[in-house]
């Protein structure tokens, strides 16, 4: 008796499932499908492919700052960025004709001209190169202490809020007619915020205290400088900070942050809007 040979059936090499064209015999440890090698990443036990290694780093918790932000190794890019920004404008200070002219803040001209309100912050006196220097460390000093902690949304928003409290306090306690500029409301706000990060560390505070000290001394002494915008920066800083740094730890708290921070941005921002409105109409 004779049987007939059965034919297998057709069979095929296996390929890449990312690259149908290419033929791979090795396959993902996690997700068994084939890999060619532009497609594999070493694994302790075998190869993954690119997709399951992106999809097991995004669920890797992320590290987080003291303050909830996420935290990034390297340089504090944002402190640098506060820096070279200024940097720039000053340059066009000097190459643009009128360039600060048109962004300094002036009371009378902030209804129409709304933009210096917070150009203003980054343009600085023309008539001594220690203006500049002087705010850009500070700015230096206290970036590098802060963003580290909270992280690099929360200290632009910080920044940029200490700015519009510089002038605030400028708007509502100076000669409409004078015209105000540079850093120091930020940096102001950036000075109370190291306070209230670093209220439990004694020796830091009796540092930071006597240099407080020195600086709102020189506010009112020293011709030229606006301690109001100081003072508003200083206060609406130390508000933001609050906010951040004092909101206790949970699922939450990142929304808690920003809808305090979004809060107190919406107060100084209708503020200032109330305060040049009713500033224009005796020069109307």
């Amino acid at each position: 008796m004779s049987y007939g040979q059965v034919s297998p059936g057709p069979t095929h090499a296996p390929t890449c499932f990312r690259h149908p064209e290419t033929i791979s015999y090795v396959s993902c440890h996690r997700c068994g499908r084939p890999v060619c090698p532009e497609c594999q990443v070493p694994a302790p036990v075998g190869v993954q492919c690119i997709e399951c290694v992106r999809a097991a780093n995004k669920a890797i918790p992320q590290a987080k700052t003291q303050y909830g932000g996420t935290a990034r190794a390297g340089a504090p890019v944002i402190t640098y960025g506060i820096i070279g920004l200024n940097a720039l404008m000053y340059l066009l200070q000097w190459i643009v004709p009128n360039f600060t002219q048109q962004i300094v803040l002036v009371g009378t001209l902030a209804y129409w001209e709304p933009w210096r309100i917070l150009t203003s912050a980054f343009a600085h006196s023309q008539g001594s190169l220690l203006h500049i220097a002087m705010n850009m460390y500070g700015v230096y000093i206290c970036g590098t202490l802060l963003e580290p902690r909270l992280g690099r949304l929360r200290f632009i928003w910080l920044y940029l809020v200490s700015a519009l409290g510089g002038s605030l306090g400028v708007m509502l306690l100076s000669d409409p007619l004078s015209a105000t500029l540079g850093a120091s409301g930020a940096l102001s706000g950036l000075f109370l915020a190291l306070f209230v990060v670093f209220r439990t560390n004694r020796s830091a505070l009796r540092q930071m205290g006597i240099v407080l000290a020195l600086n709102a001394i020189m506010g009112f002494v020293v011709p030229g400088i606006s301690w109001q915008g100081h003072l508003g920066g200083a206060v609406v800083g130390a508000v933001a900070a609050a906010a951040i740094t004092l909101i206790p730890k949970g699922p939450k708290r990142s929304t808690v942050q920003f809808v305090l921070l979004g809060i107190l941005s919406a107060l100084v921002i209708g503020i200032l809007s109330i305060s040049a409105f009713a500033i224009r109409w005796p020069y109307l």
